[in-house]
Formats: C-alpha cells, structure tokens, sequence
C-alpha cells in the first residue's frame, strides 16, 4: 500500500493522476475519483487545496463534456421528435441551472448534466453551479476520509497486501 500511495506522491504523477481521475469520473465513464484524491493529500497534506482545486476543475471539465454530449444528442435527435414533455423535464426546467449543484450525486450527476444539455440550459451558469456543487463534494468527502481511524487504513492495506 505504501509504495502504491508513494507513487501518486510523486509530482509528475500525482497531480496529473487527480485531475485525470476526476475528469474521466465526471463523463459517463463509471470510476470514482476520491481514492486518488484521498491518497494523494494523504501523502502530500500541504498539497490540500491545489488537489481539491485540481480535481473540482477536471469534474467541472467532465460534466460540461456530459452538457455537450446532451447538446450534441438533441441535434442529432431533432428529426425524430415526439413526445418531449414529462414532469422530469419541467422539473429541470424549472429548476434551470441551479439544478447542476447536485451534479456531485453517484449515479445522478452525469445524468443531470447530460439533461442540462439537452434541454439547452444556458453553458455558463451551468458551469458555475456544477463547479461549487463538485467543489463541495470533494471538500465533504475528503474531510469525511480524514475521520476514519488510522487503524482501519492500516487494516484496509494489509487485506489489500494479501490480495
């Protein structure tokens, strides 16, 4: 575990590794960002808000790659429209923008950004809330991360050890 955790302290490695990690966990891609992150200000603590500023900006980046790509399917889908209404679609309409602070949600965010786009809701202040909705996703669960017990890491590796 140690030498796992030592290599994402490395600076040509690490840094890029949690940007990386938290742009390819914003796009449709299933993968989570937090283990790197957490391993990473684990080894490197004075490294703390350039990681969390790092990773915020690689979600950010992702979801409005996941914005985009409900754009870009509307367009291609224009030909063949029909039904479109539904109370989901109100509800993301009336919420608007406001609605991407919840784009940091397992399972519901990417979705919600992929809607944004595809009910053309405005690029800017989508980006705005989706930032500071990932910004305090990453600074809960970080925090969350840092009062779990020494011991059980230490546990947590020695089972990962075996494996």
């Amino acid at each position: 575990m140690e030498h796992f955790l030592g290599w994402f302290a490395l600076p040509s490695i690490g840094l890029p590794a949690v940007f990386v990690s938290s742009f390819l966990s914003a796009t449709l891609i299933p993968a989570g960002s937090e283990p790197i992150l957490f391993g990473y200000t684990s080894v490197n603590p004075q490294m703390y808000w350039i990681a969390i500023f790092l990773a915020t900006i690689g979600n950010t980046l992702g979801g409005m790659v996941d914005w985009w790509m409900g754009l870009l399917g509307r367009n291609g889908f224009e030909a063949f429209k029909g039904h479109t209404g539904g109370k989901l679609q109100d509800w993301l309409k009336h919420w608007g923008p406001k609605i991407l602070l919840l784009a940091w949600l397992p399972g519901v965010g990417d979705p919600l950004c992929l809607a944004a786009g595809w009910l053309k809701l405005p690029l800017l202040p989508c980006t705005i809330y989706m930032f500071f909705g990932k910004l305090f996703r990453y600074l809960a669960l970080t925090w969350l991360l840092t009062l779990v017990p020494e011991s059980v890491w230490h546990q947590l590796g020695h089972w990962l050890h075996l494996i």
